[in-house]
C-alpha cells in the first residue's frame, strides 16, 4: 500500500499526464513477467518472428525491466490515440496505415515523456528514469495490461474500453515507488473473431500472436526483401503497414479523431493521386516522409511495395 507521499506524487503525475495530452495512463510496479516467457519462446521457436532476429535474443532479459534500467521500481504506461477520420482522398491511391500520417510517434511521445521526467525530477530529487517508445527490449503490451490500460485483443493489440486500440504506447521506467493501478484482468473480446477472419493473409494466430511471415505490416516495413508473390494478391493497395484488423474491431467503432496536432495527415500526402504515387521521386519521398514513421524504409523498398500493391488489383 502506498504511503501518503507516494499517493500525492502519483496523483500529481496523473494530472501532469493529462496536461501533456495523453489519452490514457496507468502505473505498474516493476516485476519479472515470467508468465510471458513460454509464449514468446514458442513463438520464436516456430519462426514467426521472421527475419527480426533481435526478437529471438535474450528473451529472459526482456521479462524484467531491471535488465533495461537497473533500479527500476515503477513503470508509467501511457496511451496516445492516433485514429484519424481524415484520410487519403484518391480511392485508387496506395494505402498508408493511419499511424504514418503525422510526425514520427517516437519523437512526439518521447518529448512528452521527457517533460514528465524533468517535472518528476524537480519534484522528487534523486529520481532517474528511462523512456521507452517501441525502442528497447520491454514488453510494452504486457506492461500496458499490467498498468490497467486494457486487454490484449485477438489481433494481439491492446484494447482500451474507452478509446479502442488505435493508440501508441509510451513508457517511463522510474527508480522510485509510486501508487499502483490494478492490472487489467478481464477480456472483452468474447466470442468475436472479426479481426482473425478479416486479416487478408491469415496472419493472426488463435493465441493472440502474429505470424509476421504473413503479416502485411511486417512485410512492407521490417522485411527488407521483396514482398512474397503469394502475399501480393492480398495487399489490397496497402504499401506501408495495415489497419484491417483494427478497422473491423467493434471496440474501435466509436474511435474519434485524435487530439494530437502532430498526427494530422500532411495535406500534400492526402491529395496525392495514383499517378503521383507511381511517379514519386526519391527527393519528394524524403521531403514528405523523413520526419514520419515511414523513415524506417528506404525509397527503393517503398517503391517496390507500391509496385507489388498495384499488382494486387484491389
Amino acid at each position: 500500500m502506498a504511503d501518503s507521499s507516494e499517493h500525492i506524487l502519483s496523483g500529481s503525475i496523473r494530472n501532469k499526464l493529462q496536461e501533456l495530452g495523453f489519452d490514457i495512463w496507468g502505473i505498474a510496479r516493476s516485476r519479472t513477467l515470467n508468465e510471458c516467457g513460454p509464449l514468446i519462446e514458442a513463438w520464436v521457436e516456430a519462426g514467426m518472428h521472421d527475419r527480426m532476429g533481435y526478437l529471438a535474443r535474450d528473451i529472459n532479459k526482456r521479462l524484467n525491466p531491471e535488465n533495461l534500467f537497473p533500479g527500476a521500481k515503477s513503470l508509467i504506461v501511457t496511451g496516445l490515440g492516433y485514429y484519424s477520420e481524415n484520410k487519403q482522398k484518391d480511392p485508387e491511391a496506395p494505402v498508408l496505415s493511419r499511424y504514418t500520417y503525422g510526425i514520427d510517434y517516437h519523437e512526439v511521445i518521447s518529448k512528452k515523456l521527457e517533460k514528465l521526467l524533468s517535472w518528476i525530477k524537480s519534484s522528487q530529487p534523486g529520481t532517474e528514469g528511462r523512456i521507452v517508445v517501441d525502442t528497447a527490449s520491454l514488453l510494452e503490451k504486457a506492461w500496458a495490461r499490467e498498468a490497467g490500460l486494457g486487454w490484449q485483443g485477438r489481433h494481439s493489440i491492446i484494447i482500451n474500453k474507452n478509446i479502442g486500440s488505435f493508440f501508441f504506447i509510451g513508457i517511463l521506467v522510474l527508480n522510485i515507488d509510486l501508487e499502483y493501478d490494478n492490472p487489467f484482468e478481464k477480456d472483452y473480446c468474447g466470442d468475436c473473431r472479426l479481426c482473425i477472419d478479416a486479416c487478408p493473409t491469415g496472419a493472426i494466430n488463435e493465441n493472440r500472436t502474429i505470424d509476421t511471415r504473413k503479416c502485411i505490416s511486417n512485410l512492407t516495413i521490417e522485411n527488407r526483401g521483396p514482398i512474397p508473390e503469394k502475399i501480393v494478391p492480398q495487399l489490397g493497395r496497402r504499401v506501408y503497414a495495415c489497419d484491417r484488423c483494427q478497422e473491423v474491431c467493434p471496440w474501435n467503432k466509436y474511435s474519434g479523431q485524435n487530439k494530437t496536432p502532430e498526427f494530422a495527415i500532411n495535406e500534400e500526402v492526402a491529395e496525392m493521386s495514383l499517378s503521383d504515387w507511381k511517379n514519386l521521386s526519391e527527393e519528394k519521398f524524403k521531403r514528405l516522409f523523413s520526419k514520419t514513421s515511414m523513415c524506417r524504409v528506404s525509397y527503393e523498398k517503398f517503391m517496390g511495395n507500391i509496385d507489388a500493391a498495384l499488382k494486387s488489383g484491389n
